[in-house]
């Protein structure tokens, strides 16, 4: 329901089909369900016209250069047709199918590998085959401008409108990161996943992504930012990797998706506030009072249970109430300061600035520790 999706068994128009790409579990009647759901909608395209579709695909090779792979849905594609695609542009130089095999045109439906564009587009961008390569380039530079001045407004529209929200979160930590892959559909994928380990005390950030290796202007903006880079399926060269290790930026590649994660949702668990337990540690009665010049109140004790430690944080019990919480000034075995005081003992027992103390008040000795915590 969240893409406005809806079964056909809640009342909805759409067909679920489950599958298992691991075991290849219904993948054939997932396939007759998609033909015959086209048969039914009575999906048509024009070949006799310039070309549109949708980006399925887009990685930087280092052989090939930016290389794009396209699903045909209107028209037909054809070797040297000038295309815009989202805010880049370029001209078919190449065009193979599926298997490998090149073509000189595709038709409808038809998903094709290009090479030929400017820069690596997104996955899910749309393309159009216009006349020339000189309109090309101008509508991909307004989409680029337009593209940068909508992203600098959403910056400053944030800015203001969270502001108060942005100084209540002071305390949240961020983790920065630096991703590179060697395809967009990957990127997209790792991002997800990534930002969806955010919670209100530690936030993931993605500051900057890019289909390629790991170049030195990476390195040099992880240095500036704080950040570490994470790069998929991708490796840092000759010269990042030396300006990492002069600059301690720690570099992680993968070539699973979820080890990556794995490793990020540990670095967050690092910045998440250790969780604070209270541990009891011991019950003393106080079975007598003594009055110590310049000392106070020093209340002669029986440990009834666990220990009484030095350090330990105390509370006085009276009926059931608490009536002061506090910390121990003194502890001492006959007129010996000692650390602690097991159970079946007799002690001494000084409370720092409290001396209401009376017969029968049970003193609860604990402590706090730290447990660290995962996302």
């Amino acid at each position: 329901t969240e893409f406005g999706l809806i079964d056909e068994d809640w009342g909805g128009d759409t067909i679920m089909v489950p599958v298992s790409a691991l075991t290849g579990e219904n993948i054939e009647s997932l396939l007759e369900m998609i033909i015959l759901v086209a048969e039914i909608s009575e999906l048509k395209a024009n070949p006799n016209r310039k070309a549109r579709g949708t980006v399925i695909e887009a990685k930087l090779d280092k052989n090939r250069g930016t290389v794009a792979t396209l699903l045909v849905q209107n028209g037909t594609l054809n070797i040297g047709d000038f295309l815009i695609v989202g805010t880049t542009q370029g001209r078919v130089r190449a065009m193979l199918d599926y298997k490998g095999r090149k073509l000189k045109s595709a038709g409808p439906s038809t998903p094709v590998e290009i090479l030929g564009l400017s820069e690596v587009p997104s996955a899910g961008d749309e393309f159009i085959s216009v006349e020339d390569e000189k309109l090309a380039k101008q509508i991909a530079e307004k989409r680029s401008s337009e593209k940068h001045l909508e992203s600098i407004s959403a910056r400053n529209k944030v800015s203001l409108e969270d502001l108060f929200s942005q100084i209540q979160q002071g305390e949240v930590k961020e983790l920065n990161i630096i991703l590179k892959a060697d395809v967009q559909g990957s990127i997209e994928a790792i991002q997800k996943t990534l930002e969806q380990l955010s919670n209100e005390e530690v936030r993931v950030n993605i500051i900057h992504s890019a289909v390629g290796g790991i170049k030195e202007t990476d390195v040099m903006l992880a240095t500036a930012s704080n950040a570490i880079i994470i790069g998929f399926n991708v490796r840092p060269d000759v010269n990042a990797k030396k300006i990492a290790e002069n600059e301690e930026v720690d570099i992680r590649t993968y070539r699973v998706i979820y080890d990556a994660v794995d490793d990020v949702k540990a670095a967050l668990s690092g910045l998440l506030a250790p969780e604070i337990k209270e541990v009891e540690l011991g019950q003393a009665e106080v079975r007598a009072l003594f009055k110590v010049p310049k000392v106070g109140v020093i209340s002669g004790c029986y440990v009834t249970e666990g220990k009484i430690t030095r350090s330990a944080k105390v509370r006085i019990v009276r009926d059931g109430v608490v009536v002061h919480e506090g910390e121990i000034d003194s502890l001492k075995r006959f007129k010996d300061d000692v650390k602690e005081v097991a159970a079946g003992y007799e002690c001494g027992i000084g409370i720092a600035r409290f001396n209401d103390l009376k017969e029968g008040d049970i003193i609860e000795a604990y402590t706090f520790e730290e447990i660290k915590r995962k996302l």
